[in-house]
């Protein structure tokens, strides 16, 4: 995979852009079809009040998405920092310093909106540079996957935490002696012992992973959701807003249903920005 990767990142991203379009696109939706029954079963269920030739428009959009972020995935392991930030823009990076500075630790909600790996640029973007940038992931069964994301995600400059190794790493920035942002992609299904959390999302009852809800109480850090859009291919804008800077005086869960609403706002602007693919409403609330 990371041969496949290092071959293929030399190619510039209109070339990409264009096996994308006549190669990985139709192979994806129609030849291998991955995942079509859960993508149009996702789509039908949110989006009730459109037609079925809308959803049907949501659906080839969101194909053709998804082969582009495979390409740029791959031309980002060679991708010059100048170029990542004419492409990557973040608008209001300052709110987020600042927040850094003043709770010491911040966790950023974010979803697997538009190109979230590019988001990982954010690390090089501080102007402050004592800052440092630490992205959440889940380990990989496939070892060469795992190797491979890791190495992509390690480009932009932030330091990988392994989920289950989340709650140690934060005991030990405790008491380190720079402010730390942590990104934490939640739009996960969680396990059913773990799903806790239930709202109404995109028209359906859905569970929501609390985890980052229970350590910015535990270690008293600012939360914010990154809002990302995409005006045009290949460019991403995020726009940082406040969930909370004093999360042990909020209500129990409304951290994380803040972030649901947040989320579900940020994907109806483009719905076909979404990962759709994910599983996502498989487990139902017990009664």
């Amino acid at each position: 995979m990371l041969f496949i990767i290092r071959i293929f990142s030399v190619f510039p991203l209109w070339l990409l852009y264009f096996l994308a379009d006549t190669l990985v696109y139709p192979l994806v939706r129609y030849v291998v079809r991955y995942r079509i029954k859960i993508v149009r079963k996702n789509i039908r269920m949110s989006f009730p009040e459109k037609s079925s030739k809308e959803q049907k428009t949501i659906i080839n959009a969101f194909y053709h998405h998804f082969a582009d972020i495979l390409v740029e995935i791959i031309y980002g392991y060679r991708v010059s920092d100048e170029e990542m930030r004419e492409r990557v823009v973040f608008e209001n990076m300052e709110l987020l310093e600042d927040l850094a500075r003043k709770k010491h630790g911040v966790i950023a909600y974010l979803g697997h909106m538009c190109n979230w790996e590019w988001l990982a640029d954010v690390g090089k973007q501080f102007s402050d540079k004592s800052i440092v940038e630490y992205n959440v992931y889940r380990k990989q069964k496939n070892e060469r996957a795992d190797k491979a994301i890791l190495l992509l995600r390690s480009k932009r400059g932030g330091e990988c935490v392994e989920k289950q190794q989340l709650l140690r790493k934060l005991v030990q920035l405790r008491h380190a002696d720079h402010p730390f942002v942590i990104g934490l992609i939640a739009d996960q299904k969680p396990s059913p012992r773990n799903a806790h959390t239930w709202t109404t999302f995109l028209n359906q009852d859905t569970a929501f992973l609390d985890g980052g809800e229970v350590l910015a109480r535990k270690f008293d850090l600012g939360v914010i959701y990154a809002n990302i859009t995409s005006p045009k291919r290949g460019y991403y804008r995020i726009h940082f807003e406040v969930i909370t800077d004093n999360p042990q005086a909020m209500h129990e869960n409304e951290i994380t249903l803040t972030y649901a609403r947040l989320i579900e706002q940020n994907i109806r602007q483009q719905p076909e920005r979404w990962l759709w693919t994910h599983n996502r409403w498989k487990h139902q609330r017990e009664k």
